[in-house]
């Protein structure tokens, strides 16, 4: 006999785990079954991020950004340190290298205030030495709170904890939604495995979102285009030039925050990411290619409007992902001494860019609703870290929404 589940959660990235670990904490008595379609969790955007608990600093004040941002660091480190994940909160430097980043600076120091940022100070080129002794800038803003986290041992922690409270809430791995179809309260999503039944679903599909809202009867006034970002590491004798993080101040014009330097929280130090325009939403190498998806991008007005407002920004970042030399150039602007034998090629990840048919990019989180469902459309950095409040607030969506209850 099939069992029904109460809650099925598709999509296996922190969100996804999150989103069901909070639905679980709540109810304890509903049987909650967490889909994923790759043969572990966190495999995609949640893996293959930088590895940062973000501040909140960049954020539009009153957003669904700024707001989770704040509250999800503060959960996502009380989490770790009570589940003993690798993490630490050593705080960052946003540094400006040239007079005229010096008033973007000072917009970022306001925001800060605004969205209630703790541990911030404005600092001079003496007190960046001091924290980054082989960095160089003009004036710089420390986030003491920002820190760095292990996630895909978070994400793992969370899905492991839905056993723990309820005996018969499950992960099923390897497991791909293929198309869903409804009978009466109920919902039957067909996949890869069989057939599972829920009386609601929640989607956290990440670079698949737009795609699983549509056979769930959405039609999302976006779509999804997959960005690349190429990381490289520093050897293991170059990896004192970096203490902790260091950020350049973002260019408004552009919607990616610039490559930096991070220390990983599982050893190691990376610099990047660049953001080029990938052929394939789940392809990380080079030269990744799939004909469905590039047919879907290319054929969407907005990926062509995007194209035209930024395509000299777009051909710079091309051109450093295949030269290691012009990589090392704009990182040289952090770091001057950095050589090309302090760097070694690294990972790489795929952003999921939510786009409107303007060309314009959906700048905040977007949630939505179709028949028993809760869709997460929109949800790129810094989701990962506001992975737990948004799981709340979709915790207090599905109760509406649901009705659901302590004894449902």
């Amino acid at each position: 006999m099939e069992t029904t589940f109460d809650v099925a959660v598709v999509g296996g990235g922190i969100v996804g785990a999150a989103s069901a670990f909070r639905l679980q904490q709540a109810f304890p008595v509903l049987k909650i079954v967490l889909l994923e379609k790759m043969p572990a969790l966190a495999n995609h955007q949640t893996g293959n991020n930088s590895g940062v608990i973000h501040s909140g600093i960049y954020y539009k004040p009153g957003s669904l950004k700024a707001k989770n941002c704040v509250q999800g660091r503060r959960e996502l480190v009380d989490f770790a340190r009570e589940h003993k994940i690798a993490h630490d909160v050593c705080g960052k430097i946003i540094v400006a290298t040239e007079p005229g980043e010096l008033e973007r600076l000072d917009s970022i120091y306001q925001r800060a205030i605004e969205n209630g940022i703790e541990s911030i100070s404005k600092i001079g080129p003496d007190e960046i030495r001091q924290i980054e002794p082989h960095c160089r800038g003009l004036a710089a803003v420390r986030v003491g709170c920002t820190g760095i986290v292990d996630f895909r041992g978070a994400t793992e922690t969370m899905a492991d904890l839905l056993g723990k409270i309820h005996p018969e809430s499950q992960i099923s791995l390897n497991t791909e939604v293929l198309s869903i179809t409804h009978e009466g309260d109920v919902q039957h999503l067909h996949t890869n495995k069989g057939r599972f039944k829920a009386r609601f679903t929640v989607f956290c599909a990440g670079l698949q979102s737009d795609r699983l809202a549509k056979k769930d009867g959405l039609n999302p006034q976006m779509r999804i285009v997959g960005f690349r970002g190429d990381y490289y590491e520093l050897s293991p004798a170059a990896e004192h030039k970096v203490k902790n993080l260091i950020y350049p101040v973002p260019n408004p014009a552009f919607p990616f925050l610039g490559v930096h330097f991070t220390r990983m929280a599982l050893g190691g130090v990376e610099c990047g990411p660049n953001a080029v325009f990938t052929f394939k939403r789940e392809g990380y190498g080079k030269t990744d290619f799939n004909l469905a998806d590039t047919a879907n991008a290319l054929s969407y007005a907005g990926t062509w409007k995007l194209f035209a407002k930024h395509w000299r920004f777009g051909l710079d970042e091309y051109r450093r992902a295949f030269s290691k030399q012009r990589f090392l150039k704009t990182l040289q602007r952090l770091i001057p001494d950095l050589t090309l034998q302090d760097l070694a090629p690294g990972r790489a990840g795929v952003r999921a860019m939510a786009l409107g048919p303007d060309g314009e990019m959906l700048d905040d989180f977007v949630l939505d609703f179709s028949h028993n469902s809760i869709h997460v459309l929109n949800a790129p950095s810094p989701a990962a870290t506001a992975a737990l409040a948004i799981g709340s607030q979709i915790r207090d969506m599905a109760c509406e929404r649901f009705q659901l209850s302590k004894t449902t």
